[in-house]
């Protein structure tokens, strides 16, 4: 199960000011269990974002869309003939939602509406490639969609450490460089100005440490 919650509004209205045309994406798993990313979820924000450009004059088109997943290419596929006249995704999906589309659609901005907070575990057997660590305030906006923190095998933040070598991590060659992922990328969307955009450090204590994580929605209880 991974969780998360809403981007707040100001950030999410930044991202949109650029565009004309997006793509409002939800996911109907876990982010609609969390109520941060499900179909009502993407309704309110549409609302909100419609609203919000109104008063300042500016019509912005959005158009509503909920996936059975996010994380799964072939639900992702599904948005092929269509993806084209879209200005950009926003997605509602967590970190590895979000990272999917990125890699699906590369000539398309994808932006994360929401901050995955934590992912429980799953107890069948298979293989899984982790894309999301989770850390709560999330960043895929400025690094092309692919995430420099469960990616890079150093977790360096402001990258590149200078030791990959033909885009492999110094530390495992069947690893790629994702700091490489992100040049590349961004690159590819002609939005290699946010590579030197430096990020601030984070503040991991309200993201890893101090044990397990609860997270208590006050407004859901009883």
């Amino acid at each position: 199960m991974i969780t998360a919650v809403r981007k707040p509004m100001a950030e999410i209205l930044g991202y949109a000011a650029q565009f004309d045309n997006i793509l409002l994406l939800g996911c109907n798993e876990c982010v609609t269990v969390c109520y941060a990313g499900g179909r009502k979820e993407v309704g309110i924000l549409a609302s909100a974002l419609s609203l919000a450009f109104l008063k300042e004059g500016k019509k912005l088109a959005i158009t509503e869309h909920t996936l059975e997943r996010q994380c799964d290419p072939e639900f992702v596929e599904e948005l092929a003939q269509t993806i084209e006249q879209y200005d950009a995704i926003f997605s509602m999906a967590c970190g590895c939602g979000v990272q999917t589309l990125a890699g699906r659609y590369k000539d398309k901005p994808v932006f994360p509406m929401v901050n995955t907070q934590f992912m429980g575990a799953s107890e069948r057997q298979g293989v899984w490639a982790e894309r999301c660590a989770g850390c709560g305030d999330c960043v895929l906006a400025y690094t092309g969609g692919i995430c420099p923190v469960a990616r890079c095998s150093k977790r360096i933040f402001n990258g590149p450490c200078g030791g990959s070598t033909k885009g492999k991590c110094e530390i495992d060659p069947g690893v790629d460089c994702a700091w490489q992922l992100i040049w590349d990328r961004l690159k590819a969307l002609g939005r290699t100005d946010l590579y030197s955009q430096i990020m601030p450090a984070k503040d991991w204590r309200t993201a890893k440490d101090g044990g397990p994580r609860r997270i208590v929605r006050e407004d859901l209880l009883s």
